[in-house]
């Protein structure tokens, strides 16, 4: 039995979702958001968080600040409350309204940015934010999650080694690109296992991460407006970008199974789906990582409405219903 007195103590870290009876292709989906933060996140705010702590950059009066397209202030909001940390996320208009107040309820600060940054978007208004609140008042502790090595170092240590034990036959990962670090930190713990695995990387079309052009993306969680610092491209063997619309479909076909995922696993199984169906070899082991579950996308992803006005009254169509129960008859 579990007994914990930190919230970060606990994560289900070995729950693991076979799709082939749901999609075309054989893939185990890896369940990230079975923690109190709600997503893999917790991993790398714990591992930032720790590392500040060592090397004297959090002090008692210090104010944690980060941006956030939402998952990560969540779990940073978390972290902070439990150990008496003021924390400030900035975050942009497209987090989901769940998000903001989850982070809000936990304590924390919510800075909403909305203009872009003429070069930046979004995200370099974020930046650019939060620089400003850092130069206003020395207390300010940037984490950084676009450049922390920490944020690697937490699937490096983790995340990976928890598929290891899991595949010891794996062949290939797929891994949704954001900040890149659950990406490289996966990828070099696999570039020195003792057998050679695929590393995927998934990103969403309108993402520059990998010399995409940019493009409007309403979904937060995956994909960038600038390049991430963490990424170095000679670990990952592929990228497949997925199409928001895409995205949406995998989400609402796994909901009709009965499972509920967020919009980065939804581009996760996607991209991974269209890699899969291009192989011509045997069928292949494979894993893709879920960052999160879909609760805080009710409002959006599972909102037809919010869905239709973006992608089109169509966009649902091609998704099937669930199986058909079988129901045996009863006897006269």
């Amino acid at each position: 039995m579990p007994v914990i007195s930190a919230p970060q103590a606990f994560n289900q870290d070995d729950l693991y979702v076979d799709l082939e009876g749901i999609f075309e292709h054989p893939l185990f989906l890896k369940c990230e958001g079975f923690n109190f933060a709600g997503s893999i996140k917790l991993k790398a705010a714990t591992e930032m968080v720790e590392a500040a702590e060592r090397d004297g950059r959090l002090t008692p009066d210090s104010i944690l600040v980060e941006s956030s397209s939402g998952n990560l202030g969540v779990a940073l909001s978390m972290i902070a409350a439990n150990k008496g940390y003021r924390f400030v996320c900035v975050t942009d208009s497209r987090c989901n309204l769940a998000t903001r107040m989850m982070m809000e309820a936990l304590g924390s600060q919510v800075h909403i940015v909305t203009e872009p940054d003429p070069v930046g978007g979004l995200l370099g208004a974020r930046i650019g934010h939060v620089h400003e609140l850092c130069e206003s008042d020395d207390r300010y502790v940037w984490l950084n999650q676009y450049a922390n090595p920490s944020n690697g170092t937490a699937h490096y240590r983790r995340t990976a080694p928890a598929i290891a034990r899991q595949f010891p036959d794996l062949e290939v990962l797929f891994v949704g690109a954001g900040t890149t670090g659950t990406l490289m930190g996966c990828a070099r713990y696999f570039r020195e296992w003792h057998r050679p695995v695929r590393i995927v990387a998934v990103d969403a079309i309108g993402s520059v991460t990998f010399g995409g052009a940019p493009g409007r993306r309403m979904i937060p969680g995956l994909g960038t407006s600038r390049r991430p610092p963490l990424l170095d491209e000679s670990y990952v063997d592929d990228v497949v970008r997925v199409a928001e619309a895409d995205t949406v479909r995998a989400c609402h076909r796994l909901a009709r199974r009965g499972f509920l995922f967020g919009g980065s696993t939804g581009t996760v199984v996607s991209g991974a789906m269209a890699w899969l169906a291009r192989q011509e070899e045997r069928e292949l082991t494979a894993v893709a990582i879920a960052p999160d579950l879909g609760e805080r996308y009710l409002e959006t992803i599972y909102q037809t409405a919010w869905v239709e006005d973006l992608y089109g009254d169509d966009v649902l169509d091609s998704v099937p219903d669930s199986r058909p129960l079988s129901i045996p008859s009863q006897a006269a």
